[in-house]
């Protein structure tokens, strides 16, 4: 029985990779990393079955954990490398934060769910992560004690760019931000900041819970 759940499993995760070939992700160290990391470490035992199935999933504070393809564009746009510091606002599952992890260098998570981030550091102890640090506070003002950073990712949908999150990011930084209110359009924004010139290039239409500046929760 275990070897058949197995091969289901394996079975899974190339189907999953394929998708998201089909859907633009050519980013080999994405995709590796993708198929490595086991998501079902992320969510709940009841659903575990579902990890590997491209779709977004329910996790604790009525947040979710992104469908695998989102996490694979944002991570592939943000064209990281080994001596990358990044910044992620949003920890959630800490999924994206691990992803994160293997292809940087160090990577500062804020989340304003206590909860949240008592879970998912927790997770990302058992898992041995040694290149992730984690913070409970509002998302919105970044990490200037830690700034500036190489990338930056907000994996929450903000009206416009927070201020603070550009400031904290370095000259010929990125960061990927979704823009739009919670009941409209949200599209992944690709900012980059080149002698302080900001350019942005809209992305892929997404759907992200709020970033709610100001608060932070337990």
């Amino acid at each position: 029985m275990n070897q058949i759940n197995s091969k289901e499993k394996k079975n899974e995760i190339i189907n999953l990779i394929l998708d998201l070939k089909k859907n633009g992700i050519n980013d080999l160290d994405v995709l590796r990393v993708i198929e490595t990391l086991p998501r079902f470490y992320f969510i709940e035992e009841s659903i575990k079955s579902k990890a590997n199935l491209n779709i977004a999933l329910p996790i604790e504070c009525g947040q979710t954990i992104s469908q695998p393809l989102v996490v694979a564009f944002m991570t592939q746009a943000l064209e990281l490398n080994k001596k990358h510091r990044v910044l992620e606002i949003g920890t959630g599952s800490g999924y994206q934060t691990a992803v994160l992890s293997l292809l940087s260098r160090f990577v500062y998570t804020v989340e304003r769910f206590k909860t949240l981030k008592t879970i998912a550091e927790e997770k990302l102890k058992k898992l041995e992560f040694k290149n992730i640090f984690l913070k409970h506070d509002d998302g919105g003002f970044g990490w200037e004690s830690q700034a500036p950073f190489d990338r930056i990712i907000v994996t929450a949908a903000a009206p416009e760019i927070p201020n603070a999150l550009i400031e904290q990011l370095t000259d010929n930084g990125i960061m990927i931000i979704p823009i739009g209110e919670d009941n409209d359009t949200q599209f992944l924004i690709k900012i980059k900041k080149n002698n302080k010139e900001i350019k942005s290039k809209k992305l892929i239409p997404v759907r992200f819970v709020p970033l709610l500046e100001g608060k932070k929760f337990s």
